[in-house]
């Protein structure tokens, strides 16, 4: 049963065309756009702050998305794909990212337009991804920059795969 909970007056807002598989969690202060889908055990708690989706994000199986008592929200931009089992707390995420299954993205980060956080990635407290990067690592780090091919191959191919799968669901 899919758990959408009003907390301190505050109901989760959903755009058109979302997916909420049936043991996803979206509590409080959340936001979405349109085409969003929020899979399989993910967690999304605006219990202590606001978290704020554009269009066509998918926050995969097991993911985590929370922040920081009224010190630091969440803001995901458009076309962003938060990978199985990531963590995305309290940091803000531009258009056109993929945050890699497992990653970890801490507090007062952002991570810029058309970049990729690796799959199993601990990206520190207040850390910066460049526009245009893949960082990697414990503790992540630039591992090199992202050719255009990578940016539509990639990046925008999962985004827009993920609004075919939640077609299947629907």
């Amino acid at each position: 049963m899919i758990i959408v909970k009003t907390l301190n007056g505050i109901t989760p807002k959903f755009g058109k065309d979302c997916f909420l598989a049936e043991n996803a969690v979206v509590v409080g202060d959340v936001e979405m756009g349109d085409n969003c889908s929020i899979w399989y055990n993910a967690v999304l708690r605006g219990d202590v702050h606001s978290i704020r989706l554009g269009n066509t994000v998918n926050i995969q199986d097991g993911a985590v998305v929370h922040c920081t008592y009224q010190k630091h929200s969440v803001t995901i931009g458009n076309n962003v794909s938060v990978g199985h089992n990531a963590i995305v707390h309290g940091c803000i995420i531009h258009d056109n990212v993929l945050i890699g299954m497992g990653a970890i993205v801490m507090d007062g980060c952002e991570v810029e337009s058309n970049s990729i956080v690796a799959a199993g990635a601990v990206v520190t407290q207040g850390t910066k991804v460049e526009s245009g990067t893949i960082y990697a690592g414990v503790p992540a780090r630039k591992v090199k920059d992202i050719s255009r091919e990578l940016i539509s191959g990639e990046i925008a191919r999962i985004a827009e795969n993920y609004i075919k799968y939640a077609g299947w669901y629907k």
